[in-house]
């Protein structure tokens, strides 16, 4: 292997190496048996992204208009509680939250397809925390979503 070889799969990153290497990795979901695009495939961060941005901004909304009327300190600590209670009361019976809806997402359980109330319980929680969302499997999936054995799909 030449150096400049070797100073390039250290930029490009282990997994680029990998593939030069002849590994392959698949697609997102695979492993978990879900289709490659189109309904039922593991949802893009694009899409998750927005559908919380929505699902904040909705919180946020009624955190500032109907408990604190107006914007306090105690703001963002409410719209927390007010996101934890929508996360929970949603995900946990219909299966998504009105921004996954509007962007075509929904949750599942990775056994039977539909979210128990436990595991929407700790998803929701571990979701609340943030770090366990910023740590993602080759799948996609957040450490939340492994931990509660769900999985967020495109509707």
């Amino acid at each position: 292997m030449d150096k400049r070889d070797a100073i390039g799969s250290w930029l490009s990153g282990p997994r680029a190496a990998a593939e030069e290497a002849g590994v392959d990795f698949g697609y997102r979901g695979e492993q978990l048996g879900l289709p490659e695009e189109g309904p039922g495939s593991v949802a893009r961060p694009g899409r998750r992204l927005g559908a919380l941005a929505v699902d904040w901004g909705l919180c946020l909304l009624i955190a500032y208009s109907l408990i604190t009327d107006g914007y306090t300190p105690s703001t963002s600590n409410w719209t927390l509680l007010v996101f934890l209670v929508l996360s929970l009361l949603t995900v946990g019976t219909v299966g998504f939250t009105p921004g996954k809806r509007l962007f075509g997402l929904r949750v599942v359980s990775v056994e039977t397809g539909t979210v128990r109330p436990l595991g929407s319980l700790i998803r929701t929680v571990l979701l609340c925390l943030a770090i366990p969302a910023l740590i993602w499997d080759r799948d996609g999936r957040g450490l939340h979503d492994r931990l509660a054995r769900t999985v967020e799909v495109r509707i």
